[in-house]
């Protein structure tokens, strides 16, 4: 296989691993599942709590993929939506690394409310965002972005594309972090994460600005 041949492959373990860190993060909701299977005496309340986290996480990545997917329908500008993406994820980790808080509507939104609790903190973090360039470059090797395409198929094949990458992420991100809640449940306890566990936020706004500046040099490459 040629080099252009595995770009596609890299940028879905892209994808994979992505999930997987968000997965791994406590930030991002496993320790409320945790939290619901010991106080239900049940793991089935462990587990009954993984769907709406997913699904607010997997409505967030939506949210941010969606947008981009409609303005690729302007084929001619793909470039320098590329290279704003970069630019808009950069200053994002930049701005999460300089200000770590997370937004006050969090403590207003009710432990039951789970679905929107993770689509609140999903967006706050920036998880969204560190999917579009990898979405963007996928839909640039995927030669759906010539200009004798029609604008309504470029939409429908990017569409589909933003639904496909969201919910990959979204499985690899709640399957790790089904994981790790049923470890810290079963075998650990919550005293092992108050421990042993660190604050993934500064690694967090440098992947975000490290994924950024990927796609900022490959955007100013390919326009070059």
């Amino acid at each position: 296989m040629s080099a252009s041949g595995w770009t596609p492959v890299w940028l879905w373990l892209a994808i994979v691993a992505s999930g997987i860190y968000h997965g791994i993060n406590p930030g991002m909701g496993w320790p409320l599942a945790v939290a619901a299977g010991l106080m239900n005496k049940s793991p089935r309340a462990l587990f009954a709590s993984l769907g709406p986290l997913a699904f607010g996480h997997l409505a967030a990545m939506l949210a941010m993929l969606l947008p981009f997917a409609m303005l690729l329908a302007l084929a001619q500008w793909q470039h320098q939506i590329q290279i704003g993406a970069g630019l808009l994820v950069v200053a994002f980790g930049i701005f999460r690394l300089i200000d770590p808080r997370h937004p006050r509507m969090l403590a207003r939104i009710r432990p039951t409310q789970l679905a929107l609790w993770s689509f609140v903190v999903a967006i706050a973090h920036g998880a969204g965002l560190m999917l579009v360039p990898i979405y963007l470059g996928l839909c640039d090797t995927s030669g759906l972005d010539q200009g004798h395409e029609a604008a309504a198929l470029l939409v429908n094949a990017n569409l589909g594309m933003a639904v496909l990458v969201s919910v990959v992420h979204s499985i690899a991100m709640i399957s790790v972090g089904a994981c790790a809640a049923w470890l810290v449940y079963r075998y650990l306890g919550l005293q092992f994460v108050a421990r042993s566990w660190f604050n993934l936020d500064a690694i967090w706004a440098v992947s975000l600005i490290l994924v950024g500046a990927v796609a900022l040099a490959v955007g100013l490459a390919s326009w070059s």
